[in-house]
């Protein structure tokens, strides 16, 4: 076990290169399996989700090597269509690669997924959109069987924009006969980089980042080289944690356009952003101002932001208010952040953050990905040291924070428990 101390109190800046997105690479490394050949990915960061799917894709037969940011990785000798049930326990995008390994195979055995618990996450939609391509489902006491002989394109309505069933339905619409329409589609970036990838293959994919995508279903496909786009959550949180510590902090490897909801929200709080190209400058020597968010899909304030954001809040000067309508478990950080000086009572679905009392250092555990982000920001702007422990939840969306943070200023290390 690790965890990371946090000397808090230094203002960050310098310039930092923002990741590749995790969001998007996981469901490109699952679109792999569509088509045999060897793919060279750029900008795959080192995670221990993207491990996770590495080492499903190497148990089914796959060949991979990972080195700095680019990741090469053979598919031809894809040999099985069962998922490894220890492994898809460790990881919920392991259920990406349903709808490739129907596609491919005709048939797919799949456990449930694991990850953050952060609250109910079914995966019905995915199931419901497959079914509709025409795939039969078998139900077992630990385990679900999928086949079909094939797969017929089919008009498809999604009862919630879920970003996970609409990938899972276009990657495995790709091979399909016919067309394949997705109704009340998601419309997140990363859907529109699995889109831009799937053409590069050959597949004929268009409307991805509006409410209805067609795929009309090729032949085949065929491996290609791609580069994966910047993750946009880690750098809303390393622009946040510019702005709790009193910095100036460039941030490279951005696509301005991924990061407004946030980007708006914080403008309101009195922050100033500077834009060029690829690159954003935030810098924040004024009070930050309360302001009132809701959570929703995107392009709405996003969830993986909201935990961030409440640490943020928190330094306010007034009453800020958080309402999470995506996760009905995201409010798991509140008590870690109240144990650090934050005066937050949450009512239903609505964080009510009373801002102005500085941070001070406590031991804390972080209990998913994005809560113990926002543990880790605290402790920057916090008095004393803090102790986040249980890191390996960060480790899954984060490439080495310790080091990146390091780079811009900060005082954090890595500990062995």
């Amino acid at each position: 076990m690790e965890k990371f101390a946090v000397q808090g109190g230094r203002p960050l800046s310098g310039c930092l290169r923002i990741q590749g997105s995790k969001n998007a690479a996981l469901p490109i490394l699952a679109a792999t399996v569509l088509a045999g050949g060897q793919y060279s990915i750029q900008d795959v960061p080192h995670l221990t989700d993207i491990s996770v799917m590495l080492e499903i894709l190497t148990t089914l037969g796959a060949k991979s090597n990972h080195e700095q940011s680019v990741l090469t990785l053979d598919t031809s000798s894809l040999f099985s269509s069962h998922i490894p049930v220890d492994l898809m326990g460790q990881m919920r995008s392991s259920i990406f690669l349903m709808g490739p390994m129907l596609a491919r195979f005709g048939e797919v055995t799949i456990y449930p997924p694991g990850g953050c618990a952060i609250g109910e996450r079914k995966i019905d939609l995915h199931i419901q959109g497959l079914k509709a391509l025409g795939a039969n489902f078998t139900y077992f006491e630990d385990h679900i069987h999928c086949s079909a002989k094939e797969l017929i394109g089919a008009d498809i309505g999604l009862s919630f924009p879920s970003v996970g069933a609409t990938e899972n339905i276009m990657m495995a619409a790709t091979l399909a006969k016919g067309k394949t329409i997705i109704r009340n589609a998601a419309k997140e970036p990363e859907i529109i980089d699995l889109q831009n990838f799937l053409n590069r293959m050959g597949a004929k994919v268009c409307g991805a980042g509006t409410a209805v995508i067609e795929i009309e279903g090729v032949e085949r496909l065929e491996a290609v080289s791609y580069k994966v786009i910047p993750d946009r959550i880690v750098a809303g949180t390393m622009l946040l944690a510019a702005c709790m510590t009193g910095g100036r902090l460039t941030l490279e490897n951005i696509v301005n356009e991924h990061l407004t909801g946030l980007i708006d929200i914080v403008k309101q709080c009195g922050v100033e952003i500077e834009y060029a190209h690829d690159i954003i400058i935030v810098s924040n020597n004024v009070p930050i101002q309360p302001v009132s968010v809701v959570t929703g899909p995107y392009p709405e304030f996003p969830t993986d932001m909201q935990a961030q954001l409440m640490a943020f809040l928190a330094l306010s000067k007034g009453t800020s208010v958080i309402r999470e309508t995506v996760f009905d478990g995201r409010f798991k950080h509140v008590e870690a952040l109240k144990k650090m000086g934050a005066q937050i009572n949450i009512m239903g679905k609505e964080a009510h953050i009373q801002g102005g009392t500085a941070f001070k250092g406590a031991e804390v555990n972080a209990t998913d990905l994005r809560g113990g982000a926002a543990l880790v920001l605290a402790g920057l702007a916090a008095s004393g040291t803090t102790f986040v422990n249980q890191v390996h939840h960060i480790d899954r969306g984060y490439e080495r924070i310790e080091r990146q943070l390091q780079s811009i200023g900060a005082s954090i290390k890595r500990i062995q428990t």
